[in-house]
């Protein structure tokens, strides 16, 4: 089966991510689509297994094989934690109801660890810009405030929201270079302090329920076959 049949055929939950999920989306903005896919369990039974993800088939367009989704998921990706959470879905069968009917399944305090390590990534390539074109790349330091942002509400909450809301227009002016670099770092420094505080009194338990979403995946699994088999043996009951 092509990989981009299984995105055609076989997704069950899709999303638009990006700018336009977060709020801050302009004009000139990309929509950038992310989806999850069930492949057949019978494809499973081969000595070559079905895909972890594909990209494509359109333009900014990306998707998981549901276990290598909720494996990412579980170790707190933060990528994978925003995509359970768009406001954006544009197709959700009754597997990808039940997947979001888990958010909260894998959501913990390594949200910690995973959000803190991706920020300190992203600043990394920033301070890197800036050592090479001596200037900020100032679209990258809006999301990377955004993602601080994110993690910091999360560990107060418990809950994750990824639309910015009131805080679109500060961003957007960062994005824009209307924000000195040093007032910048402040506030990536003061978020950064926040998220630490938040995580001593975070509600979030300290793992993921793995054992409810490996149930909820070997059912899914179980019923892909059970589906296969009816179809080339309609008589089995």
């Amino acid at each position: 089966m092509q990989p981009e049949t299984l995105v055609r055929d076989h997704t069950v939950y899709a999303c638009v991510m990006g700018s336009r999920a977060f709020g801050l989306a302009t004009d000139t903005s990309d929509t950038d689509r992310r989806g999850v896919f069930l492949a057949p369990t019978p494809l499973f039974w081969r000595f070559e297994k079905p895909p972890t993800h594909v990209e494509g088939p359109g333009e900014e367009q990306f998707s998981w094989e549901l276990e290598r989704f909720c494996e990412l998921a579980l170790r707190g990706n933060p990528n994978i934690l925003e995509c359970l959470h768009s406001p954006l879905v544009e197709q959700v069968d009754d597997t990808g109801r039940e997947l979001l009917s888990l958010r909260g399944a894998f959501l913990s305090r390594r949200a910690y660890d995973t959000f803190t390590r991706y920020a300190l990534g992203q600043r990394r390539k920033l301070d890197a810009g800036i050592r090479t074109h001596g200037v900020p790349r100032w679209k990258h330091a809006m999301h990377l405030l955004r993602l601080l942002m994110s993690a910091r509400d999360l560990l107060r909450t418990g809950e994750l929201r990824i639309d910015v809301g009131d805080q679109r227009e500060p961003l957007l002016a960062v994005k824009r270079g209307e924000v000195p670099w040093a007032e910048a770092e402040r506030w990536m420094a003061r978020l950064g302090t926040e998220t630490e505080q938040a995580l001593h009194r975070t509600p979030l338990p300290p793992d993921p329920d793995e054992a409810r979403v490996a149930d909820f995946l070997h059912r899914a699994r179980r019923a892909s076959a059970y589906e296969a088999l009816a179809a080339t043996a309609p008589d089995l009951r």
